[in-house]
Formats: C-alpha cells, structure tokens, sequence
C-alpha cells in the first residue's frame, strides 16, 4: 500500500507539473490538436491536375494532333499552347507558364503508319515530384491508350473477320490500389505522420519537465522543492501514467477523428490499432524519461527533439524504404519506437491487418518498452545516488 500511495504521488504531482507549465501543455495538447489539422489541410488537394503543358509539334499532322487532344483530355495535362520550337518552349518553361514539355518528332506519323516505333521527347519541371508522378501516370495511360487504337487498326487492315475480334490489348492490365484508392499525397503521407507526431509532441513534453526540473535545482542548490519522495519504480510508472492518461485519448483524436473529418483512407479497426499504438506510446514515455536525464534545460528539448523529427522521418520508411538501408541505420531505426508504430499503424489503417498479423511490430514495441524501462531506471537510480552525495539535505521547516 505504501508504495501504491508513492506511485500515485507521482501521478499527482506529475500531473500538476503538466497542467502548471504552459509549454508542456502546448506540446501535450496544442501539438497533437493542431499538427493533423494544419498538415493535412496543407496537403489538400491531394492530387495535382491541368498541370500547363507546352507541346513542340514537329509533325504537325492529323495523328499528332489527334495525340495532342487525347492528352489535353486527361485528369492531369492541361495544354496550355504550342510551341514553334523547344528553345521557345523552354523559354515559357523559365517563366514558369508551364511545368512540362511535350516534343513531337517530324516523322510520328510516318513512323505510326509504317508500324514502327514513334518516340515522343518529354521534359517535366522536377521541382515538385508529385507533378512528375501525375505526368508519368497520364502519359502511360495515353501510351497505352495509343497502342490500343494502333493495334486495332492494323488488324482491320489485315482482315475483317479478325478485327471484331480485337477489343483490346492482347493482355490486359487493371491497376488497383489498396489502402490508398485516390493515391492521394495525404492519404499516403499522413497515417505516418500523424504517428511520427505522437511521439514527438510527447518527447518535448517529457523533455521539456526534465529541463525545467534541472533548472529549479540549479536555482535551490541542488534541491529540487517539487521533486519526488518515492522509489525510482514508482516514479517512472507514476510518470508514466500521466503521460499515458493525456495521450490515449489524444491517440484516438489523431488517429481515428482526424481521418474521418477529411475522408482519409481508414479501413482498420479501432480494437487493433488502439492497443498496438498503446504499446508504442508506453515505449515513447520511456525513451522520453531516458532522454530526461540528459536534458539540463528547457530550451534544449527543442533543440534535441525538433532536430531527431527529420531524422526520425527518414528512419520511419516514410519516405525511404527501410530495406535499402545499411545495417547501421537499420539498426538505429529499430531503436525509434515510431518506426514499428509507422509500419505497424500504415498496415492496420491502409490494408485492414489485425494485430496478430502484425505481431512482428507489435512485439517489437514490447522488447523496446522493456529496454527503455530499464536504461530509464538504471539512470534513474545512479543520478539520485549522484545527487544525494553532492547536494545537502533541505532545511528542517
């Protein structure tokens, strides 16, 4: 029972740090609130389309421009002009009238009517990648489109009887996408974001209370008024325990809410994804109090945290696949508990897995919550032993 009563002491007293502190709270609420809502708002629409393109036409033929029409028809090209050669194409490209130039040979007709091979030049602004891959995706539909209509013809040249029977290309190809069906940039990007966010906001939360907590020590000649009279055990779980009592509910925000306002991609199931991001939350407070020890002021949990966010980005597989790392990377990623929550949460969210399908993940963020547990602890124990030989006793009141 004494140790209960410590370990809700801890829970208390911790909790009245959170509330009492106005830049833990921003990081607690005010982050993981607004975060979601700003990024996928920024990332709204998520698809690019009537991209202004300029076609140099060399040919200048009936089949030229017939491809010309069928790609100003498509989703993403709009064609904006022509172009009498491509230095004045290039010209309207620096001046950013368009992001894409299309060149037609002399010979495509020639070529398309002998049954040759017609190759058509295409220049794309790569400034902004996702108006490359919408491009590559209208430009391979049109290609395909071509082949189709080519195809057909020559057979009606050869035979009647044979051409009734062409409806198509000799094998043909349907494209389904899973877990993202616009194949839309937020859709894509944000379940994993919005795990990344989880355990960044709570690492600043965390760090920012040890920051402060060095500093009233410093200010009271090592005697911290506001620390805690209870077992190392009793103070991390304690700790803990607040930090889990903000962050569920706010796990339930992020990740459930949050893409059902904005029609986001949401095909798991709340019992599965609930108790796997509980777990990667219980390994970021940890890893959060491990960090602790280290931090000796306020001002240095931005410094730290804010600077891992990008590395932490990478790490995820997010935006570089986790198999083409080396082994020394590969070996730090697998230190992050965001990394097995990204993959995990992408997985249940996207393709519907349940928890036993991704047990792999799930198991991963246990051994992480025990191993941070225990370098948690270790630190714990040696820097209150540190501290009560350098530091007198508080005066008797």
């Amino acid at each position: 029972m004494k140790w209960f009563r410590s370990l809700f002491r801890v829970w208390r007293r911790e909790t009245w740090l959170v509330f009492t502190d106005i830049g833990v709270m921003l990081f607690f609420f005010g982050l993981p609130l607004a975060y979601p809502i700003v990024y996928t708002l920024i990332y709204n629409p998520e698809l690019v389309t009537d991209i202004s393109t300029v076609v140099v036409d060399n040919s200048r033929t009936a089949e030229s421009r017939e491809l010309v029409r069928t790609l100003d028809a498509t989703q993403s090209i709009h064609i904006s002009g022509y172009a009498a050669n491509l230095q004045e194409a290039r010209r309207a490209w620096a001046e950013k009238e368009c992001y894409g130039i299309i060149e037609i040979p002399a010979d495509y007709a020639k070529k398309v009517g002998t049954g040759q091979q017609a190759t058509i030049s295409f220049y794309n602004d790569m400034s902004l990648l996702i108006r490359f891959r919408q491009y590559l995706f209208a430009l391979t539909g049109v290609q395909m489109h071509e082949v189709t209509e080519l195809t057909a013809r020559r057979v009606a040249t050869l035979g009647g009887a044979l051409a009734t029977q062409v409806t198509g290309l000799p094998v043909d190809t349907h494209f389904e996408s899973l877990g993202d069906p616009t194949q839309g940039f937020a859709s894509f990007i944000m379940p994993g974001i919005v795990v990344l966010i989880l355990q960044q906001s709570m690492l600043l939360g965390i760090t920012m209370i040890g920051g402060t907590a060095a500093e009233r020590r410093r200010r009271n000649r090592g005697y911290d008024p506001y620390g805690y009279d209870a077992g190392p055990t009793a103070v991390l779980l304690g700790k803990s325990l607040c930090y889990m009592m903000i962050y569920i509910p706010m796990s339930y925000y992020i990740l459930h809410i949050v893409p059902e306002m904005f029609s986001l991609p949401h095909t798991g199931n709340v019992r599965d994804y609930m108790p796997f991001i509980f777990v990667m939350l219980l390994a970021t407070t940890f890893l959060g109090q491990t960090i602790q020890v280290f931090v000796r002021e306020r001002e240095t949990s931005l410094l730290v945290v804010v600077f891992s966010s990008l590395v932490f980005l990478f790490l995820s597989g997010l935006t570089w696949p986790r198999y083409a790392f080396n082994r020394f990377w590969l070996m730090i990623s697998d230190l992050v508990p965001a990394t097995w929550g990204v993959e995990g949460f992408i997985r249940i969210n996207g393709n519907a897995a349940t928890l036993p399908e991704i047990s792999r993940y799930y198991w991963s963020l246990w051994a992480l919550t025990g191993l941070y547990f225990v370098t948690a602890l270790i630190l714990r124990i040696y820097m209150s032993h540190t501290r009560r030989s350098e530091v007198p006793a508080p005066p008797v009141r």
